[in-house]
């Protein structure tokens, strides 16, 4: 292991079924496990550690493998579900803890979801922003997701080897502004919300611009982070991140056996109201969602004007919320 300081914050990696992960951590108490999604990184909690902290919880935020400062592993095949579920039951153990509240965002969402139904005998509560629980246990089959949105939806995209690794790469402060500022809540959106599509002969990127101005809750030093944790994977910089999505069908295989099993801990679910989520699942949908899934849910939280990153654009909200439910947990 190796550790540093940074501020309050500390660093250090640690070896989880052979994987090698980065860890953010800071505060004493009982451990609060929060996992970022595409493509972020641990910088993605920055708002969340102080408070959690101050409140007396023990925060560790990790880049999940194949992300930013951790290590990639080399087949697509090492990034299913199953992986991800074992790198947070090993985490767990190796900070020491016996049981964890796991918070999640994007696909760090499905990992804490599964993670909750597979093993409640180490998750205390979990809570999901963005991506509700479902019944695949993570994004449905892609095949179901063209029927719907045309082959150009970016999940289907992001099949494709090479192409949107080496487009994510070749400019990494452009690509987070890019998609960063997209998929907020701070970009026009006429009609609400919207999911990424790209047109015959066009990158990812060509559908989100680049904004004018970065909005309030986004800096350039924000970025300058981000492409930082990022640096040294260089050209690959994005490839452990895309290969979750390529495992998107794989998944559904494997998981099939568990389609449709609740969550049976203390949940929490936040979702902004311009989160691209929302042209994915109706909000009746979501609702029945939940109620099926989620027998023991403490808040359906809604923000309005927030999209897709919920816990940057709106952190006081959203570590209002995780402090209510929290006390929920312990009271």
């Amino acid at each position: 292991m190796t550790k540093q300081a940074y501020g309050r914050i500390t660093h250090r990696h640690i070896e989880v079924n052979g994987v090698r992960l980065h860890v953010a951590e800071q505060g004493e108490g009982p451990l609060v496990l929060l996992l970022h999604g595409f493509p972020e990184s641990w910088y993605s909690w920055r708002h969340q550690f102080a408070p959690l902290a101050e409140a007396g919880y023990r925060v560790a935020a990790v880049d999940q493998r194949g992300f930013a400062r951790s290590q990639q592993p080399e087949s697509v095949d090492a990034y299913t579900l199953l992986h991800l579920v074992g790198d947070a039951v090993g985490l767990i153990r190796a900070l020491g803890e016996e049981t964890a509240v796991l918070v999640g965002h994007d696909w760090g969402a499905p990992v804490a979801w599964t993670t909750a139904m597979l093993r409640p005998d180490l998750v205390r509560g979990v809570a999901g922003l963005s991506v509700p629980p479902l019944p695949t246990l993570g994004p449905p089959p892609l095949a179901d997701a063209g029927e719907r949105f045309g082959d150009g939806f970016y999940q289907i995209y992001f099949q494709r080897p090479g192409v949107a690794d080496a487009e994510l790469a070749r400019d990494p402060h452009s690509t987070f502004r890019r998609m960063l500022y997209g998929g907020s809540g701070d970009r026009p959106r006429p009609n609400g919300p919207t999911v990424w599509v790209v047109g015959e002969g066009q990158e990812l990127l060509d559908v989100l611009p680049e904004p004018e101005k970065l909005p309030d809750w986004l800096s350039e030093a924000d970025i300058e982070a981000f492409v930082a944790d990022y640096a040294e994977h260089g050209e690959r910089a994005f490839t452990g991140g895309l290969n979750w999505y390529r495992n998107i069908d794989r998944n559904n295989e494997l998981l099939a056996g568990l389609a449709g099993r609740p969550v049976e801990v203390p949940a929490l679910y936040v979702v902004g109201d311009q989160d691209l989520v929302g042209a994915m699942i109706t909000e009746d949908g979501l609702r029945a969602l939940l109620a099926h899934l989620t027998p023991r849910l403490h808040r359906h939280v809604t923000l309005p004007g927030v999209g897709h990153w919920t816990q940057q654009e709106s952190p006081a909200e959203v570590t209002a919320a995780l402090l209510d439910f929290l006390r929920h947990l312990d009271g």
